[in-house]
């Protein structure tokens, strides 16, 4: 093993001990049954809200397009991020939530697997693209849409095991 290739004791996994990014080594890990809960939104005018809840945009049903980007986000997370592990998902579900007072959209993602590491990239990735595809699909309404609040709920699983946040 040359110096390179050793892990440092840093609480920073994918840098060595010579500071140099890596893949982290998962291949004695156990494999279990990991899950993880990330949650964002995204904010914009009220006309822009009524439209997505009317189906009147231009491009079709938003939430329903943007459900099924967020999945395939969550399968190609590996391909965006360049020290994740490609983790084959046994679950991936995604929520909705309008908030009519905010003129708002929540977005919750719940993501599973059966494997050597956690699936909480996944689940941020997803809601990352979820909330991105409805702006893409109601910028021509509203292009000072804001999405904010993009974080990580729960994790369970692993040798961490479970995490919630306060």
């Amino acid at each position: 093993m040359t110096q390179n290739q050793k892990t440092s004791n840093s609480p920073l996994t994918h840098f060595d001990s010579s500071g140099q990014a890596h893949m982290v080594d998962i291949g004695e890990k156990a494999e279990t049954h990991r899950v993880a809960v990330a949650t964002g939104k995204i904010s914009m005018l009220h006309s822009t809200l009524s439209l997505i809840q009317q189906g009147n945009t231009k491009k079709g049903d938003v939430l329903g397009i943007a459900r099924i980007a967020a999945i395939q986000a969550s399968k190609k997370t590996a391909d965006l991020i360049p020290l994740c592990h490609p983790i084959p998902l046994t679950r991936v579900a995604v929520d909705f939530e309008v908030d009519q007072t905010t003129n708002s959209i929540k977005c919750l993602v719940t993501t599973e697997t059966y494997g050597k590491t956690g699936v909480e990239m996944e689940a941020l990735t997803a809601v990352n693209v979820g909330l991105l595809t409805i702006y893409d699909m109601c910028k021509a309404a509203d292009r000072g849409m804001v999405i904010s609040d993009i974080k990580l709920l729960e994790k369970h699983g692993g040798k961490s095991g479970d995490w919630v946040a306060q």
